[in-house]
């Protein structure tokens, strides 16, 4: 039976009642006919499409009650996944209008959209978001930043950490595969392998095939 916090979050009355008129109910909102079973762990599926992430979106509160959306970018596993239910990220400088710090400061709900587009995957994930400037915590920020084989050189004044809530897959339908250089290029050696072990592999069946027609002549010779 599948977590239903995501379910007890997103789905109000008025969803469940648009679920109920066109037919949807049973596949959604029927799910938050038990209690809600409260926040679950990230697994292995999830916590993959993050760390193989170089981009996302953040949606965040304004104190206006606007939602309020931002994209975010910077190397492959920049956002990290800090423990099973906790996500950071170092903030890195921008155009100064600090919106989104600011969003969190005064209400910490977020949520995070993450695409794989080569696999045509894509993420929700559901939050409480806090804001830890550099000076209070150097060493958080220092961690967010080394990604392992290599550090990030780019300006940081404060890392975000983000306290898991629920998540939710989406229907690939929809998603438009895209294609970067360093995906073209990995795909490119895995081909380029295939092809060569496939080449190796017809040179020693002629060169069998040579080595059994010489033992032939040599027999009937």
């Amino acid at each position: 039976m599948p977590n239903n916090h995501y379910h007890h979050l997103m789905f109000g009355p008025s969803t469940i009642e648009r679920q109920t008129a066109t037919g949807s109910y049973t596949a959604y909102g029927s799910q938050t006919e038990r209690a809600d079973d409260g926040p679950m762990p990230l697994d292995t599926r999830e916590k993959l499409i993050i760390r193989e992430a170089d981009q996302f979106h953040i949606a965040s509160v304004a104190e206006s009650g606007w939602p309020y959306i931002q994209y975010r970018s910077g190397p492959q596993g920049f956002l990290q996944v800090l423990d099973d239910s906790t996500l950071g990220f170092a903030d890195f400088a921008g155009n100064n209008q600090y919106v989104t710090t600011s969003n969190i400061d005064h209400d910490g709900r977020v949520a995070l959209f993450l695409v794989n587009y080569p696999l045509r995957q894509r993420l929700k994930l559901y939050g409480r978001a806090r804001v830890i400037e550099a000076d209070a915590d150097p060493e958080l920020l220092a961690r967010l930043k080394d990604l392992g084989t290599r550090t990030v050189a780019a300006k940081s004044d404060r890392s975000i950490v983000i306290d898991v809530e629920a998540f939710d897959w989406n229907c690939s339908r929809s998603i438009i595969p895209r294609y970067d250089k360093a995906y073209l290029s990995e795909l490119s050696k895995v081909y380029q392998r295939k092809a060569a072990e496939r080449e190796a592999e017809l040179l020693q069946r002629i060169a069998d095939l040579k080595e059994q027609l010489a033992q032939s002549k040599r027999t009937t010779g």
